[in-house]
């Protein structure tokens, strides 16, 4: 099974407002780099279409090392996801979950890689962190 490091960041300016994103895949000496943003958008929604974007080009089960600040798609994707799906899409105050259609997406494609999550603290100096957010802004940046 291949072994890949995913960094990611979102941004959106005025949250909501126009919004970017910014994935690196790192697969042994490979490097990609993938980018994308949203006329109109939130800051949760970037941070998920980072990871989302990625899985969109994965061609076969994978162990995805995700390194990323938001603790928001961190741990949805480590427990609350597997929770919102057995109940209907809804939280635990039985409210609609927001973006289901992305967390819907994103629990089909996670579903054959194996996952380790890591926590990288915002704006502290992490270079690919750092990277990612100032691609995503440049990202949001176009829709201005």
């Amino acid at each position: 099974m291949k072994k890949i490091d995913l960094y990611t960041d979102g941004c959106c300016l005025g949250n909501p407002g126009p919004g970017g994103w910014c994935a690196i895949v790192h697969f042994g000496k490979h490097e990609k780099i993938l980018r994308g943003g949203e006329a109109a958008s939130t800051n949760n929604r970037m941070e998920m279409m980072a990871v989302l974007a990625t899985l969109r080009t994965l061609k076969e089960p994978c162990k995805i090392r995700l390194h990323a600040d938001s603790r928001y798609v961190l741990d949805a994707l480590k427990s609350w996801i597997h929770t919102w799906a057995k109940n209907g899409w809804r939280t635990a105050s039985k409210s609609p979950v927001a973006n289901r259609e992305l967390w819907e997406e994103l629990y089909l494609l996670m579903q054959p890689h194996q996952w380790e999550m890591i926590w990288i603290k915002g704006h502290s100096g992490h270079p690919e962190n750092e990277f990612c957010d100032q691609v995503a802004k440049e990202e949001a940046e176009k829709f201005r």
